[in-house]
């Protein structure tokens, strides 16, 4: 028995929920597939799959073994994908979602400094600012900016993203600077739809318990129209300084509240982990790894 060989295809039977459509994703006979999964569980002295004639289910140890299998065939192919890439230039459509403001204002140079080094790899970016599905909706890689969860997905770090308080000098002087949390009452917020408040953070408590009650503010899906409004004098946003920074910097915006300051989230570059990981979605992985600085040249 090759162990690999049975491995996966104990894997694939559970991914696919059928001996049947596991024979035709490995293209090999549902005879050959139940021999491989009966010789491993005569191997491991164990049943790990309960059959019946419409279903299989996991046994308890089939679930212990499945989560290590599954690893460590994704470790194998992502072994072999790495010595393959060494010989295989990035090549091929690479289609990659991120946030609006975020790929507006910082893609632009990227996207044309990868495309400069791997001619071969076309781009099609599309905005949204919600979290699409990057296996369903075919992504290949996925920005996303937050606190991230773990998931079967890979999430890599690539740049903090700092969150500030801010308003401009003229709302402040008619309206008060706030000098403590407390003071935000009564002021006007202009609060983002998708932002993720955490309760663990002073500031994001506050605006879990006052500012989702603000009929006098203002909510939009972006958050480039919110620092605009801030700057026309609207009220008070708090906002990445990759929109707010240029705003803060000519003194449009100042920020207050500096030690209620949130934790900064993370721009992260999300992908499955697949089989084989293709050359242009680890180009591009490495290639934005680093690129904006550290810290990030908007801050």
């Amino acid at each position: 028995m090759d162990r690999i060989d049975a491995m996966r295809a104990f894997v694939t039977v559970v991914g696919e929920g059928a001996f049947t459509r596991a024979a035709e994703r490995l293209d090999i006979s549902p005879q050959l597939v139940s021999k491989y999964v009966s010789q491993l569980e005569q191997h491991l002295s164990v049943r790990l799959l309960n059959r019946t004639t419409r279903r299989i289910h996991l046994t308890e140890a089939g679930t212990s073994y499945h989560q290590r299998a599954q690893q460590i065939l994704h470790d194998i192919d992502d072994m072999e994908s790495q010595i393959g890439d060494l010989q295989t230039e990035a090549r091929g459509l690479l289609r990659i979602s991120a946030p609006v403001s975020f790929a507006i204002r910082h893609m632009a140079p990227l996207l044309r400094e990868f495309q400069k080094a791997h001619p071969g790899v076309g781009i099609d970016l599309q905005l949204n600012d919600r979290k699409v599905d990057v296996v369903e909706e075919g992504f290949d890689i996925v920005l996303r900016i937050g606190h991230l969860k773990s998931s079967s997905l890979i999430a890599k770090p690539i740049a903090p993203i700092r969150m500030v308080v801010c308003a401009s000098p003229a709302y402040l002087k008619q309206n008060g600077t706030p000098q403590y949390l407390e003071d935000l009452q009564g002021h006007r917020y202009l609060r983002y739809s998708y932002i993720e408040l955490d309760a663990s953070q002073p500031l994001h408590r506050w605006l879990q318990n006052n500012g989702q009650n603000d009929s006098n503010g203002m909510t939009s899906n972006n958050g480039d129209v919110l620092v605009e409004s801030a700057i026309a004098g609207a009220g008070i946003a708090l906002q990445p300084t990759f929109i707010s920074g240029p705003a803060i910097k000519e003194g449009k915006l100042q920020v207050i509240l500096q030690e209620y300051e949130p934790e900064p989230m993370g721009l992260y570059a999300v992908y499955a982990h697949r089989q084989l990981l293709a050359s242009k979605v680890r180009s591009f992985v490495d290639f934005i790894d680093g690129y904006f600085g550290d810290p990030p040249y908007w801050d």
